[in-house]
């Protein structure tokens, strides 16, 4: 049975990939622009570049997510914490480069990465631990605890 911190973790860790997709959409125009501003892009590839970055990144949240709330991988936990450092490491950088802006995006953006950093944390609680630890069972009745 999954503990309760793991259940939480799956619950915020896809209520952070839906913020974020808001974030995208609401940010969409600067992120062509700024495809478009790299030297050497051929004109009219900006978006597609856009397009297929941000479909790997969604497949790879979801691939993350599946293996570590439902299969226990301590390989796809570490991932995820490294994935979430760089988060902000370019959150950082980011404000460094570009500026404050608190526009609807940034917001959007950064509460996304909160989230996600919560989540990093709800996975070395110790109940967390010990069922990564653990390895559940392939067994669907063993899926879920109340939270």
């Amino acid at each position: 049975m999954r503990p309760a911190s793991i259940v939480l973790f799956e619950k915020l860790y896809l209520l952070s990939i839906v913020v974020s997709a808001i974030g995208l959409a609401l940010g969409w125009d600067q992120m062509v622009a700024a495809a478009g501003a790299r030297p050497g892009m051929p004109a009219g590839t900006q978006q597609g570049l856009v397009i297929g970055s941000v479909v790997f990144t969604f497949l790879i949240a979801f691939v993350l997510l599946y293996f570590i709330a439902r299969r226990a991988s301590n390989i796809a936990k570490w991932i995820f914490v490294v994935l979430a450092a760089y988060g902000v490491f370019a959150f950082v950088t980011g404000l460094s480069t570009a500026g404050l802006t608190a526009d609807a995006a940034f917001l959007v953006n950064a509460l996304s990465l909160a989230l996600t950093l919560y989540c990093a944390w709800l996975l070395f609680r110790p109940d967390a631990k010990a069922w990564f630890e653990a390895k559940p069972s392939d067994d669907p009745a063993d899926q879920d605890t109340p939270a």
